[in-house]
């Protein structure tokens, strides 16, 4: 496979980009039944889009056009998403290709000709159906949406492998989009540079920008520097060569260029080019998700309602051929993908309370679609682990809050708090935790206990260290993959792991959980519920989905007890509890991750903590598999659910020979050593 046989003569897409245009100008009069309204509505986003493309707006345009005017034509080409419930985005109403020609707004900033035609020249196929199906004497609507449903299937599996090969190239180069040159060139004092990446821009966004922009070049370079560091850190922890590594994934949320700017001259520092690659809205891609990078603000409920869209073409005929495109454009891109040095992202937190509405009218996968897609991500995992081995290459992730969290004072003290969360004492948290782990190191196994409402019940078994004196179960983890610190982590043995984990409310992947409830057995899941929904089944269906990621049941990958007591104060302080991200949230309390371990894919590293011993904890009865059935041993999610300190009575280790040692204790550390993780508690 070569990149060239998958270039079109640009003559060639200008000419049917006419012909596509000229189609849909004549939809509006056409009025062909009671469907008109709809397609005459995509009609017109459509050549709004084209005449974005034909404009052709460079960076430089936008910055001397006049805020306000790129304000209203934000809002415009945009209007459907902010004022979404009476849209056709909606799937109240046939909107599965209107949601996916969303993306050609930021398509029309990038050029990307060949999938602005494509996509146009699909909706015109549609519209053909409805026309040719009900403009008869005896319109059948039915038949109309299943040939409607044939069209979208063979499209995607037509184009399957452009969009595989795109989706790989991402990794390793800038796929034709504008952010390089945002981030090389903008004009930052300013702030019509937003409107230059074709997405929603809110309140949000500028006022982030304008925060950012107003801070000294010393507290940019702190930023910078804690974001870089945590990253070369990571390599350094794990034992890993940086020196042969030359490509870094750079995601960050739109407002924070001069961060990213001063960020791209730290890693040059180190031989490393960041690659800036634009996530769109398509459910090839996953659909839109509310926390990716240079997706902006967005409704939630929209992402929420298209979260299941690729099921209109989802099946196992349809995966495999995806895999196979997977494969072979990954064998294109192999030499790259030895220099690739890993992701590095910077978060963001602080979005409104959301609780989704369950619609009858979003697509739900069938039970075979949840079969299919579990068996998928499996095998995909295999192929991305074979080119990308996970023992190769090393991350780092950073969060900050945006504006939305609440008024310009606000905003700016939690701020100031987060970067200080971010450059907390390295060495002092490395002793304490160490306190604590010296104590769990004797453990068989722990148990967490929950106090008054809270029902948590939990033993978790631990691995039989067989030279105490060199050996670990518990990492310790301090600030340079995941910032802030802190926290000490095993992967549990699951045989004889059971009980209950309760949490009254946590945030889970931009989701809000009322009343979370899991039950385990031999340390997978066999129960759960939450009080999100009226109807318990609604509730399981959630957690299916979001927390289980489809699958029947998950094990327990991680056991941790967090240590940031400083960022739990924080979230008390500033009443934001439930807006942490994972990444800050999981530092807070005890916690458990449902899915693969923390050392999926990198179990035969050897890893040492900075003691000396060696971590020997990194795998369980699950991941044990992969040498001899790999579909049974990875599950490619990990979610972290954590247990706020003042909802713990307990938490002990249990010795072999039946001696309990409290190290957390009525919501307190009890450990000798650890006592100044409890002033921020009191």
């Amino acid at each position: 496979m070569s990149e060239d046989r998958f270039e079109v003569d640009e003559e060639y897409l200008l000419e049917r980009l006419e012909l596509a245009e000229n189609r849909i100008r004549e939809i509006e009069n056409e009025h062909i039944n009671k469907y008109a309204p709809y397609f005459e509505h995509v009609a017109k986003h459509i050549l709004r889009c084209i005449n974005i493309y034909r404009a052709g707006y460079s960076l430089a345009d936008i910055e001397n056009t006049d805020i306000n005017k790129l304000s209203d034509d934000n809002m415009s080409v945009y209007s459907d998403i902010i004022n979404y419930d009476d849209s056709f985005l909606n799937p109240d109403q046939y909107a599965f290709i209107y949601n996916e020609l969303m993306a050609l707004v930021p398509w029309a900033y990038d050029s990307q000709l060949e999938l602005i035609v494509v996509y146009t020249e699909l909706f015109l196929e549609m519209y053909g159906v409805y026309v040719d199906e009900l403009a008869s004497d005896t319109p059948d609507i039915d038949k109309a949406r299943h040939r409607n449903n044939e069209c979208i299937y063979w499209f995607y599996h037509d184009y399957c492998e452009i969009f595989q090969y795109n989706s790989v190239k991402a990794l390793f180069e800038d796929d034709n989009n504008v952010i390089p040159s945002i981030v090389a060139n903008a004009d930052l004092t300013k702030t019509n540079y937003l409107y230059a990446y074709g997405v929603p821009i809110s309140d949000n966004e500028l006022r982030l920008a304008s925060y950012i922009n107003s801070l000294s070049d010393d507290d940019i370079d702190n930023i910078a520097s804690t974001y870089v560091g945590g990253f070369v850190k990571g390599y350094e922890a794990m034992g890993k060569d940086l020196s042969s590594k030359s490509i870094v994934k750079v995601e960050f949320p739109i407002g924070l260029e001069r961060v990213v700017r001063r960020s791209k001259e730290i890693f040059a520092k180190y031989n490393l080019t960041p690659v800036f690659s634009r996530d769109g809205v398509l459910s090839f891609a996953g659909g839109p998700r509310s926390r990716n990078t240079y997706l902006s603000s967005m409704n939630k409920q929209w992402l929420y309602d298209h979260r299941n869209d690729k099921g209109y073409y989802f099946d196992k005929r349809f995966y495999n051929r995806r895999l196979e495109c997977m494969e072979e454009a990954f064998k294109e891109f192999a030499d790259k993908a030895h220099k690739f040095a890993g992701p590095a992202v910077i978060e963001t937190f602080g979005e409104a309370d959301f609780e989704p509405i369950n619609k009858i009218s979003a697509y739900k996968f069938t039970d075979d679609q949840n079969k299919w897609n579990v068996e998928y991500m499996s095998k995909a995992g295999v192929i991305n682990n074979t080119y990308l081995p996970r023992d190769e290459y090393s991350y780092t992730i950073i969060a900050f809050p945006i504006p939305e969290i609440g008024d310009d004072e606000f905003f700016s003290k939690v701020f100031d708090k987060t970067m200080e969360l971010n450059t907390l004492d390295y060495d002092k948290y490395l002793k304490m935790q160490q306190c604590i782990i010296d104590v769990l190191d004797k453990a068989e196994y722990v148990h967490v206990m929950g106090q008054g409402d809270n029902c948590t019940d939990i033993k978790v078994i631990l691995h039989t260290l067989t030279e105490p004196d060199k050996q670990t179960n518990f990492e310790n983890c301090v600030a340079d993959v995941n910032i802030p610190v802190g926290e000490v982590f095993t992967s549990p043995v699951l045989t004889g792991t059971e009980g209950t984990l309760n949490v009254s409310h946590v945030f889970l992947n931009g989701l809000a959980y009322k009343n979370l409830v899991i039950e385990v057995k031999d340390g997978k899941v066999v129960n759960y519920s939450c009080d999100n929904f009226e109807d318990e089944a609604e509730g399981k269906r959630y957690i299916f989905e979001n927390v289980l990621h489809r699958h029947e049941t998950l094990p327990i990958g991680e056991f941790a007890i967090g240590t940031n007591t400083t960022a739990y104060r924080m979230a008390r302080d500033f009443d934001i509890e439930g807006k942490l991200p994972i990444l800050i949230a999981e530092k807070t309390g005890p916690h458990f991750a449902f899915g693969d371990t923390c050392y999926s894919h990198e179990e035969n590293v050897t890893l040492y903590n900075p003691d000396g011993k060696e971590i020997i904890a990194k795998e369980n009865e699950c991941s044990a598999l992969r040498d001899t059935d790999v579909s049974q041993a990875y599950f490619n999610c990990h979610t972290d659910v954590t247990m706020p300190f003042d909802e713990l009575a307990l938490i002990e280790a249990v010795t072999p020979e039946g001696e309990h040692i409290p190290i957390i204790k009525d919501g307190l550390f009890v450990v000798a050593g650890c006592e100044e993780l409890n002033s921020p508690l009191k």
